[in-house]
């Protein structure tokens, strides 16, 4: 009888883990227009939330299983979002103001295959450079780590574009240039790692 119940403990919570991260995946590829991937996330998504709900509402008197069911959701939530952080879907738009209008930032981040717009502007203690920025979210990272590596004072917001349209960038992107611009630092620091431990 106990052996019975885990196991319909554990499958309840297995369905809603799983209806749950689709369900967080196909809300966020909604967001993003892909509606097609949406949709077809959305038919078995809500072949396994009836699956889960009818396992749930057939043994209503069994506590363990409404437990079960509310677990299996926080947890899809929380297994959801953190797909969505590893596929990184969509493009990042990053606005610095660099307090050193003389560093030659935008050459460097256009050297690392970055879309950069560049203009001078005027802050409360004197002349800033002033650089919106576009990369593919699964680069965000790496970005912030470049931008605080020319210049640590650098002031950083970031914000998801709805749509990009035009521009040069797009051609760049197609080329793979800041994709192998990360694979070349990430082999000369484990070239660096492996080095000092040599020594």
């Amino acid at each position: 009888m106990l052996e019975n119940a885990l196991i319909m403990v554990t499958i309840i919570m297995a369905i809603n883990i799983v209806y749950v991260s689709l369900s967080t995946l196909r809300v966020i590829l909604t967001l993003k227009g892909r509606r097609y991937i949406a949709g077809t996330i959305g038919t078995f998504e809500i072949v396994i939330y009836t699956l889960g709900l009818g396992l749930v509402l057939d043994n209503l008197g069994e506590i363990q299983n409404l437990i079960a069911y509310g677990l299996g959701y926080g947890l899809g939530v929380i297994i959801g979002s953190m797909i969505e952080e590893k596929l990184a879907l969509g493009y990042i738009t990053v606005n610095v103001i660099s307090s050193n209008p003389d560093i030659s930032f935008t050459k460097q981040l256009r050297a690392k295959g970055y879309g950069v717009t560049s203009w001078y502007a005027y802050g409360m203690d004197g002349d800033r450079l002033s650089m919106q920025i576009l990369s593919p979210r699964k680069y965000e990272l790496h970005l912030y780590e470049t931008i605080k590596s020319i210049d640590p004072k650098a002031f950083i917001i970031a914000y998801e574009p709805k749509q990009i349209h035009g521009g040069f960038w797009v051609k760049q992107v197609r080329k793979g240039k800041i994709r192998k611009s990360v694979e070349k630092e990430e082999q000369k620091q484990s070239e660096e790692i492996l080095s000092s431990e040599e020594k």
